[in-house]
């Protein structure tokens, strides 16, 4: 079984990251294919995220999921507040019964160099040459993070300059940072957790915003 992490974050909330290496078939004696995805790699990354769904909450409904206008999946009635990302040959997954989650995954790559004033602040930006975190690690968690607090609000329509903001950069392969999501007359302080693993980067928000 390619577990390659798991957290139990608190009593109603799980993440869970699976490499994945086997065949459709495995996936689908579990969950099933709702929409047409010809490309194989994206087909499998799709079977695994809904399979860890269930795999962190046997009783998760994955027959439910309806997809947003902004293409956020959800379950009607709010049963369960889940997100789901994958890259390469790995997907995550966080699952709560109480508190409003986002996560992304990542591969580490060069190229979120080119991208970085498109996603980061220029008051993030000065911060980013003040750390110990190799480069290309560091900005690909940066990117990591702003997208699993994207993920997090769910409701689209974000600049991740402006509105998703970073307020200190990591020193360490884990651990938690300060971040904010500004919006309008919404100005909400979080906490966002990261793991550093080898070439993989890991973010997640957990909290509570009605």
């Amino acid at each position: 079984m390619p577990l390659f992490y798991q957290q139990d974050i608190n009593q109603d909330t799980r993440l869970a990251v699976w490499e994945i290496s086997e065949a459709e078939s495995f996936f689908l004696e579990k969950v099933s294919l709702k929409k047409e995805i010809m490309h194989p790699q994206k087909r499998l990354q799709h079977l695994a995220g809904r399979y860890l769904l269930g795999y962190l909450f046997p009783d998760f409904p994955a027959e439910l999921i309806e997809i947003a206008d902004t293409r956020k999946p959800f379950l009607p009635n709010e049963q369960y507040h889940f997100s789901i990302s994958h890259c390469g040959n790995f997907a995550a997954a966080i699952v709560s019964k109480t508190e409003r989650v986002g996560i992304d995954v990542e591969l580490l790559t060069p190229r979120v160099e080119k991208i970085k004033h498109k996603f980061l602040h220029p008051e993030e930006l000065q911060m980013v040459d003040r750390t110990t975190i190799d480069r290309v690690q560091l900005l690909t968690l940066l990117w990591s993070a702003k997208e699993a607090m994207f993920k997090w609000w769910g409701n689209g329509d974000v600049d991740f300059s402006e509105v998703l903001r970073i307020w200190q950069m990591p020193n360490e392969l884990q651990g938690k940072i300060d971040v904010s999501f500004q919006k309008n007359e919404i100005d909400m302080a979080l906490q966002l957790d990261y793991r550093l693993m080898n070439e993989l980067t890991l973010c997640w928000v957990n909290h509570t915003y009605s």
